[in-house]
């Protein structure tokens, strides 16, 4: 692909992912995306044969930048620091954006989840590898005697990872940091025991 045609196709997944973030994949039309772009349905099509291309491709981006936040975040002196820092940076980053848009894996695994498409299981893979990434600090920070090791790593990470979701979305919805900072507050003391 020529650098022109690299910049264009990165153009079209930047304006499509802002859009489905916003507006949800069901309610993005192609028409929207061709008016946010600018470009022509052919070019459109050039690059992407059709909208769950277009999606998976978005997706895709998204996974791999989410998994280098994850890792970024994921540090700090301890596991129960590197937890920390978690918290903090998803609340950041959730602040930063005013709460709107969300967690673009838990809108499209709620608005897709019973469509027939190849999201849902690309959107539980990530879901799996966010688990994991906590699952393996959380396990160190039990060894080390920082948390609670009475309820196993695995649950107690796919518990945050659901109570984040849910505050995220509810905050969200309400456009304040209030949900999303009792939900990580409750996880904190449930890590805590």
């Amino acid at each position: 692909m020529t650098p022109k045609g690299e910049a264009t196709r990165d153009k079209i997944l930047e304006t499509a992912a802002d859009l489905i973030h916003r507006q949800g994949f069901g309610a993005t039309s192609i028409n929207d995306l061709l008016d946010a772009t600018g470009l022509k349905k052919g070019s459109l099509y050039f690059h992407f044969p059709g909208k769950e291309a277009l999606g998976l491709a978005i997706l895709e981006k998204s996974s791999a930048d989410f998994l280098l936040f994850l890792d970024a975040a994921l540090t700090g002196a301890t596991p129960l620091a590197q937890l920390d820092n978690f918290f903090d940076r998803v609340m950041k980053t959730h602040r930063g954006a005013g709460f709107v848009g969300g967690c673009i894996f838990g809108n499209t695994a709620l608005e897709m989840g019973d469509a027939e498409s190849s999201f849902a299981p690309f959107i539980e893979k990530v879901f799996e590898e966010w688990t994991h990434k906590l699952r393996t600090v959380i396990t160190a920070a039990q060894h080390s005697g920082e948390i609670r090791s009475d309820i196993p790593a695995e649950v107690l990470a796919g518990h945050m990872v659901a109570a984040i979701e849910g505050g995220i979305m509810l905050s969200r919805l309400k456009k304040d940091a209030k949900p999303l900072r009792n939900a990580l507050t409750a996880v904190r003391s449930l890590l805590k025991g």
